[in-house]
């Protein structure tokens, strides 16, 4: 069976390993979140050009 802990560098840096943790996990949240944030936008946004683009044609 297969452990999921690393193996200690020899500097020592283990100590720094939660902290290490819990900002990789932030990170990844913080950038899903973006990512999520990007595409509702996009959306939105292509949702509102056709509303416009409709809006145009049916002003003519």
């Amino acid at each position: 069976m297969q452990t999921n802990r690393r193996p200690e560098p020899p500097d020592g840096s283990s100590e720094n390993q939660p902290v290490r943790n819990w900002l990789a996990r932030r990170r990844r949240a913080l950038l899903s979140s973006a990512m999520r944030g990007a595409a509702y936008a996009t959306g939105a946004g292509v949702v509102g050009f056709l509303f416009w683009a409709i809006q145009q044609g049916l002003q003519k």
